[in-house]
């Protein structure tokens, strides 16, 4: 049931009228039976992955919570009875038993994870080490058809058993709303990846009809239409064609490639977001962003900020944070201030941090070594800008630099952008780590601009019109980014238009919608298969 069918829209349609006309204590209801019929609308046995992380983490969840109002019940008792000392060590017991159930449920869980999406990569990798060192055996591969959105209910669920862990917020013991937070149908293919304490009231509260998220609701989906329909697959036709074989394309058309696909990725992401989004808020669901305006961003940790915001913001939280903070980090910035300086010793846990959350997105994108590359590539240039800050604020000094500049912001921009293009390379090289470094050399090498020519295009399946429509489309998300990167919200702003020219805008897009779109075979969303 994709988010472009009339199929979705139907379904969304039934949903909303079921939803505002039973009593409010019950409306939460409406939309777990609505997750799980449009879960199971992809494939029936895959529910079998989702209730397996529902119930797992729920039972754990509840039992950390036991755990700790146990232990929080008899220090009260015994307050005056214990030692200051045995105190101390019976909190540490309760920490130890704790960090027990936690790591079950991540064991579990992203063990799960881990046998569907990259079994199949591990086996080849152990085969090519026993052919490598002359051992006839080899492993017999097999595959598991990974269910959608594994991956964003796994990270969801894991944010929720930590927090708990942490104890952040009293656990769900409602196991039907638990079950909704998990699988909750806008956002179950490609995320935003919400936070139980942010998301969990708008999902159960039975939230009042109200126009006004109706109204902005249809915005938002119209807009992820016109992203999605109108731009990202007609690019992605060219990105296909450009990638596919290795040898028929040279050095420019591959260049020509990769900006569409700058297009393709952004516009299917961002446009299934906006569809994910208008979809929640018709029902009074916020969710939280997912996008910024990326591609305006002057270095690569700030485009990591702005792009897949949740999967950002949860590395960090559950990731960077504890590792940076930890003992080895500690004693690490402490050898290090001492043998490297006050800058390299304080800023080294910091790039093993990074490091290490780059190697996981990586891995996360994909079960390839190219993925594995792409997210040390980012980490690298991340954990080297870090490194070299008191290098680029001498020679600002040295060469009369400003770095408010508008000029200098600019080039931070185009600077950004191509690096993040670079590392596209090695994401869009669906022929694997040979495709993406044969790319780069030919990038170098072998330009070959005999091959851009309007017979190329043409054997690629894209007309003339097609190429306008990106670029026009392209100028139209531009101009919108740049008002909202001044700070204006534009949906609120064009509400306060008079009515002509509200519906003026209403019908230019509707029409474009109508006339434009781009019909494929394979139309899907890229980040369906996460």
């Amino acid at each position: 049931m994709s988010f472009t069918t009339t199929v979705y829209f139907v379904f969304l349609l039934i949903g909303l009228v079921f939803y505002y006309l039973i009593p409010k204590n019950y409306r939460w209801t409406v939309l777990l039976v609505m997750s799980y019929i449009y879960y199971l609308s992809y494939r029936l046995k895959a529910v079998v992955f989702i209730l397996f992380t529902t119930i797992t983490v729920y039972l754990l969840g509840i039992m950390l919570e036991r755990i700790q109002n146990g232990a929080d019940a008899y220090l009260a008792q015994n307050k005056q009875v214990l030692s200051r000392e045995e105190k101390k060590s019976y909190k540490n017991k309760i920490k130890h038993k704790k960090r027990i159930y936690l790591v079950i449920a991540l064991l579990l869980n992203f063990g799960m994870l881990a046998a569907i999406k990259y079994s199949g990569f591990a086996i080849s990798g152990a085969n090519y080490i026993l052919r490598a060192v002359g051992t006839q055996k080899q492993f017999s591969l097999f595959t598991i058809v990974a269910p959608i959105g594994i991956s964003f209910f796994t990270f969801q669920a894991m944010s929720y058993i930590i927090d708990i862990y942490q104890g952040k917020y009293a656990c769900e013991k409602n196991f039907f709303k638990f079950a909704l937070f998990v699988s909750f149908f806008p956002q179950i293919m490609q995320g935003p990846i919400g936070r139980y304490n942010r998301l969990a009231p708008t999902l159960f509260e039975g939230n009042e009809y109200s126009l006004k998220n109706i109204q902005f609701g249809i915005q938002r989906i119209g807009w992820g239409i016109f992203k999605k329909l109108i731009m990202a697959d007609r690019a992605g036709v060219f990105v296909n064609a450009a990638f596919a074989d290795i040898n028929q394309f040279h050095g420019m058309i591959r260049i020509i490639g990769l900006l569409m696909y700058s297009v393709q990725l952004y516009m299917d992401f961002s446009g299934g977001i906006d569809i994910v989004i208008g979809s929640a808020q018709m029902f009074g669901v916020r969710m939280d962003e997912n996008f910024r305006q990326p591609y305006f961003s002057k270095s690569i940790g700030e485009f990591w900020r702005r792009w897949h915001i949740t999967l950002g913001t949860w590395m960090k939280d559950y990731i960077f944070y504890p590792f940076s903070l930890s003992k080895w980090s500690n004693k690490a910035a402490k050898w290090g201030k001492k043998h490297l300086g006050d800058h390299l010793g304080k800023m080294l846990p910091i790039c093993f941090a990074n490091l290490l959350i780059f190697f996981i997105v990586g891995v996360w994108h994909g079960s390839e070594a190219r993925y594995i590359v792409y997210g040390l590539y980012n980490g690298v240039i991340i954990a080297l800008s870090n490194l070299l800050s008191p290098v680029y604020k001498k020679a600002f000094k040295v060469f009369h630099i400003n770095s408010e500049s508008r000029i200098w912001k600019g080039f931070q921009i185009l600077r950004t952008f191509i690096l993040i293009n670079i590392g596209w390379v090695f994401d869009v090289s669906v022929s694997g780590m040979h495709s993406a470094i044969n790319t780069l050399k030919m990038f170098i090498v072998n330009l070959d601009f005999a091959q851009v020519n309007t017979q190329t295009f043409a054997a690629i399946g894209l007309e003339t019109r097609d190429f306008v429509i990106i670029g026009i489309g392209c100028i139209v998300v531009l101009i919108v980014s740049i008002i909202k990167e001044m700070g204006v919200n534009v949906r609120e702003a064009l509400a306060l238009k008079p009515l002509p020219v509200r519906w003026t805008v209403y019908y230019a897009f509707f029409a474009a919608i109508i006339i434009l779109s781009y019909v494929t075979d394979n139309s899907g969303f890229m980040y369906a298969a996460f």
